[in-house]
């Protein structure tokens, strides 16, 4: 069958419009998640809060959480130092570990399979509970540092 040629102009334009909506998708999808990564460099307490605040909701659909406080998060950067400590026996780098002090909980929490894999009793600075097979954060949790195997 013939296609008129008025009809012939209409299906090239909208060739060419098709291609060119289709070349320009991914560009404007690379051009956003650049400026989202700038943006995160730029201000990185920022780009730390929205982390913490995505941790904590993935976490609350699994277990109710302390509403009356903000947790310590810290990411395992290092699993090799921790595997003698029975809370982090299923430690794998990159899990984060979520610690409220005043509910006296530590959780671990892997994002990448969005599972929470233990769940443990924080008694702060009682030597003879952490012998007991309680956590205690201060001596092996701790803020990140250049030598530290845990990273805020």
């Amino acid at each position: 069958m013939a296609v008129p040629g008025f009809l012939q102009k209409y299906k090239i334009i909208i060739g060419v419009a098709v291609v060119v909506v289709l070349a320009a998708a991914p560009s404007v999808y690379f051009f956003r998640q650049y400026q989202a990564a700038q943006l995160r460099l730029n201000n990185p307490t920022e780009a730390a809060k929205q982390d913490a605040a995505s941790t904590i909701a993935a976490i609350s659909k699994f277990m109710m959480l302390p509403a009356d406080e903000t947790p310590t998060i810290m990411q395992v950067t290092d699993v090799s130092k921790l595997k003698d400590q029975p809370f982090f026996a299923n430690a794998q780098n990159g899990d984060k570990v979520i610690i409220y002090t005043k509910a006296k909980k530590a959780i671990l929490y892997r994002a990448v399979t969005n599972m929470i894999i233990d769940v443990a009793p924080v008694n702060i600075g009682s030597t003879a509970a952490s012998a007991a097979g309680q956590i205690s954060p201060t001596p092996t949790v701790k803020p990140a540092t250049s030598s530290s195997n845990l990273k805020k």
